[in-house]
């Protein structure tokens, strides 16, 4: 099966709401059957576009008596030829189309396939940065192998993330804009969920607290995370939307992005609910993580009773507060085991457009009282600021980006701040963690949009680390 006939599958698919496909058997087919029937109906069967394929080896015209189709779809070179189908179709009103189909739908399959194979091959170990502090790949793993032993209640906004594919038209002749035509539409969980989800595809138990509104993204939303084996707790919100954002792409490249959204703070209600979701999942649980998009699930009165909730109960805690194209203030997390801001988002919170990032750093530590910063710097990897058990002196050092072909960097820093967190729950050190963390955002940015890390997708790095 060709291009050709993608595009052609593409074109019939539009046409109707049902769309099936009849493959010649090797009688009818004769010397033109190069290829088994069985593994020409396999090949067609598994195209996105087709709902229904079938051998036939009998006459067209009763195929076509029987089936009593409203259109019959038939490429673009048999429309000068003579077609059998016109009396059957004739015979109810049906209806003959022919099209060789658009040149742009031939890569709809290559462009949904995207999503979801990680470029695995670009990534490379930190084995300067392993040598330094004397960890082994053999001992990573060991560490991932204690995630399924873990219980971890994940809290912050809920984010559905939409990937628009559009194949460019040109520019408008009435004013300088970029026309473009939607091709395809792909979904994945965002946000505080995508945290939980990776959690879960990890091995931990997960439990997720959140707020959502009434409507299809909610629902996409929680057959998502149940499918990803998250317990989750959606309270409706009818005052808002279920946040939605959309990015509209070409040719690997995203040119807008649109999010459906509500920003004013949940109500006080939903806060005693969430709170005591929050409460009875912490009586067992062993790690508490606020992923914080400043969209009003996690008002700071509510987030000051969730820290003196888990200290009472000894629960490990982390934060990522994101401020991308909204702002927020990562320092509002107090005495948090682990926090994971960008460059900017810690210059925000401490005000400091100066200094260096060690100096930043340390900054932030103060005022956030937190024992462990991870500064993501983007194509520059990440920057680890830890403290001394003993004289209290604070050290660093740096991990360079693991995967040197990223195709989406949206989904790098959730990946790094669960597994980090995860690795620091089951006894790594600050170091060890970084490690983990780092090789899952290499593997997250390897492919477009969200997709739950496995565990097994860590180890695979790890073992195959331990050929070279």
């Amino acid at each position: 099966m060709h291009a050709g006939h993608l595009r052609l599958f593409k074109y019939a698919k539009e046409c109707g709401g049902r769309f099936l496909v009849g493959v010649n058997s090797d009688r009818l087919a004769g010397e033109g059957s190069y290829v088994h029937e069985s593994l020409r109906l396999e090949c067609v069967q598994n195209s996105n576009w087709v709902d229904e394929a079938f051998l036939v080896d009998e006459p067209i015209e009763s195929v076509i008596a029987r089936l009593r189709p409203d259109i019959v779809v038939k490429g673009k070179e048999h429309e000068t030829r003579f077609n059998p189908e016109l009396a059957a179709l004739g015979q109810y009103g049906g209806k003959l189309l022919f099209s060789s189909g658009e040149t742009v739908f031939s890569s709809v399959d290559l462009i949904r396939k995207s999503f979801y194979e990680p470029a695995i091959r670009g990534i490379e170990l930190p084995h300067e940065y392993l040598a330094r502090h004397h960890i082994s790949p053999g001992r990573l793993a060991e560490i991932v192998g204690r995630f399924q032993e873990l219980k971890i209640c994940v809290v912050g906004d809920l984010i559905v993330d939409e990937y628009i594919t559009c194949q460019p038209l040109g520019m408008s002749q009435e004013d300088p804009t970029i026309v473009v035509t939607p091709i395809d539409s792909t979904s994945f969980l965002g946000g505080a969920a995508i945290v939980a989800a990776h959690a879960a595809g990890l091995g931990a138990h997960v439990d997720f607290v959140s707020v959502a509104g009434v409507d299809a993204s909610r629902e996409f939303a929680a057959n998502h995370l149940a499918k990803a084996g998250v317990n989750a707790h959606l309270l409706p919100d009818d005052s808002r939307p279920t946040t939605l954002k959309q990015r509209y792409r070409s040719q690997g490249k995203t040119l807008l992005r649109v999010s459906h959204l509500h920003q004013g703070a949940i109500s006080l209600g939903l806060q005693e609910q969430m709170l005591a979701l929050i409460e009875a999942s912490l009586k067992t649980a062993n790690v508490l993580v606020f992923s914080d998009f400043n969209y009003g699930c996690l008002p700071q009165a509510m987030v000051e009773k969730v820290i003196a909730l888990a200290k009472e109960r000894g629960v490990m805690l982390a934060a990522d507060s994101q401020s991308s194209s909204q702002m927020g203030d990562i320092s509002r997390f107090q005495a948090m085991d682990l926090i994971c801001p960008t460059e900017r988002e810690a210059r925000i919170a401490t005000r400091n457009r100066e200094d260096g990032l060690v100096v930043l750093t340390e900054q932030l530590r103060a005022q956030a009282k937190a024992k462990n910063i991870l500064l993501k710097l983007g194509e520059e990897g990440l920057l680890i600021h830890t403290g001394s058990s003993g004289a209290g002196n604070w050290l660093t050092d740096r991990v360079g980006a693991l995967n040197s072909s990223p195709k989406d960097v949206a989904g790098a820093g959730d990946s790094l701040l669960i597994a980090s967190a995860l690795a620091l729950a089951s006894g790594a050190s600050i170091w060890e963690a970084s490690a983990l963390g780092s090789i899952a955002a290499a593997v997250q940015v390897g492919r477009v949009g969200n997709t739950p890390l496995l565990s097994k997708e860590l180890l695979k790095e790890l073992d195959g680390s331990g050929d070279q």
